[in-house]
């Protein structure tokens, strides 16, 4: 919970400029002069307005990393890091106006210290830590050996569900690689990263390194793996529209890496700690509204337990407070009204399937919900793992309890669906838990944690059709770099 915090003090910032992105340095309006509306997500009021841009902005864009390509790549990698170390200041310095800003965007409220500064830097002493291989040669009068170089030009689209955390990840990669990137964050959420972007400027990187368009996705995202300028994408969001974004990548034949969700399972033993799992298995699944890719959504369960595993997790997700950002509550509301009728269709397929509702199953009522996108945190029993709460990625506060008769069943059920992004397994025995991390097919397995947290600079990204490529770890960089070979021969002396 959060203290009581002006709803206003945010917006009061010197670090945004209504209706103005940045392109080459500059902070400008769409070419076509549209905006777009950013909304409260807790009242529907407009909070601002960002330009509408379109692939004619994207192209600017694009245009003004070129120009600024040259002198970044060829910058040396620790006067890069340099800069990248400063900007994680100036963040740290801006860290309470950058978190209620993204609070007040996505209507989350306050997580604890926001952990951008702690990625920039992370990121940052990895920058002059590329390295490239020395290579075995036929004769001794060859030398070979590998570089890494930066791609060029890259792009990066994030979604609206944590868009600070996205957009550092992101750009510092990238530049700390000698690239210079163009980024579109999502439309609903794009005050954080414009306040980044402009932090990004004050701690030196020079102008056209970074370039931040705002748009919709159809339009302005679209016309980012698109481009023939572009030289490598990085996009998190739904699996349907990355699959969109590697078919574009695909006809200018560029790499890309993919993030697109997942359907976490949580699998439950009779010796774990239930006094511990319940309340964090609530708390991962109600963070953000549920809105996070890596939530536990469901609770997979031995049945010698599964009835004290509903009676816990129905107390714990009872105690969880919902309302506005800057009240002392746990949950916000959802992002919008397509993400609320979303959720809400849903919790009424868990109904009409058969599901038994333990908790919530509807909308808080009551004056301080006014117009908001509220929906109650809601935990269904007795779920089969072929139900449509089981499978899909449903981006909400909703927990299904899957009953199972032993460990090769649970197996079976966390494994049985198309995600692999993250799996937690809650057991005091280290075999189980060895046995169980070599088995789930996820990105990141955590033991005894509800969000595989906890691991400085652990790599992240997912199995199946949660994606490919990893963010976060030490690789981060190289992630955002090409090898070449160089085999050289010294010139022959006459007489030789």
């Amino acid at each position: 919970m959060t203290a009581v915090i002006d709803p206003q003090a945010a917006l009061d910032t010197e670090l945004l400029r209504d209706n103005a992105h940045l392109i080459g340095g500059e902070w400008v309006p769409a070419a076509s002069g549209e905006t777009i509306e950013v909304l409260n997500p807790a009242n529907r009021e407009v909070l601002g307005r960002v330009p509408r841009g379109t692939a004619e902005d994207v192209d600017a864009a694009v245009r003004a990393a070129e120009r600024a390509l040259p002198a970044w790549r060829d910058l040396n990698a620790t006067a890069r890091a340099g800069l990248l170390f400063r900007w994680a200041e100036l963040i740290d310095e801006h860290a309470a106006v950058l978190d209620q800003l993204e609070s007040r965007d996505v209507g989350r409220p306050h997580w604890g210290p926001p952990p951008m500064a702690g990625q920039v830097r992370f990121i940052a002493g990895q920058a002059d830590k590329v390295q490239g291989v020395s290579l075995p040669t036929y004769t001794p009068d060859v030398v070979g050996f590998t570089l890494r170089e930066p791609y060029g030009v890259v792009g990066a689209i994030i979604p609206w569900n944590a868009p600070g955390p996205m957009f550092v990840t992101e750009v510092a990669a990238a530049i700390a690689a000698g690239n210079t990137i163009v980024i579109k964050p999502a439309e609903d959420a794009p005050l954080a990263p414009l306040a980044l972007a402009r932090l990004a400027m004050d701690a030196g990187i020079p102008a056209g390194v970074v370039n931040v368009v705002t748009g919709y996705g159809s339009e302005a995202g679209a016309a980012i793996p698109s481009h023939p300028g572009i030289r490598r994408v990085g996009f998190t969001g739904s699996p349907v529209t990355g699959a969109t974004v590697m078919e574009a990548c695909a006809r200018n034949l560029i790499p890309l890496h993919l993030e697109l969700g997942g359907k976490s399972p949580q699998v439950v033993f009779p010796d774990a700690d239930l006094s511990v799992a319940a309340p964090a298995i609530a708390s991962g699944i109600t963070l953000n509204t549920g809105q996070i890719c890596a939530a536990g959504s469901r609770v997979v369960v031995l049945r010698s337990v599964h009835q004290e595993v509903v009676e816990r997790l129905a107390q714990a997700m009872e105690r969880i407070s919902v309302g506005p950002w800057h009240q002392p509550v746990n949950m916000g509301p959802l992002i919008n009204g397509r993400q609320h009728e979303r959720v809400m269709g849903y919790i009424e397929a868990g109904r009409s399937e058969g599901a038994d509702v333990v908790v919530g199953g509807g909308v808080p009522r009551g004056a301080e919900y006014g117009d908001g996108f509220f929906v109650s945190p809601t935990l269904f029993d007795n779920v089969s793992p072929d139900m449509t709460i089981a499978r899909e990625e449903i981006f909400g506060p909703v927990l299904s309890v899957i009953p199972v008769d032993d460990e090769a069943e649970a197996i079976a059920v966390a494994n049985g669906v198309d995600y692999g992004l993250v799996a937690s397994v809650w057991t005091e025995d280290v075999g189980t838990a060895v046995r169980m991390s070599r088995a789930l097919q996820a990105g990141q397995v955590g033991i005894n944690n509800a969000l595989g947290a906890g691991v400085i600079g652990g790599p992240f990204g997912g199995y199946k059709n949660s994606g490919f490529g990893r963010t976060m770890g030490a690789d981060s960089v190289l992630e955002w770099t090409q090898v070449k070979t160089v085999s050289m021969r010294g010139a022959t002396r006459p007489g030789n």
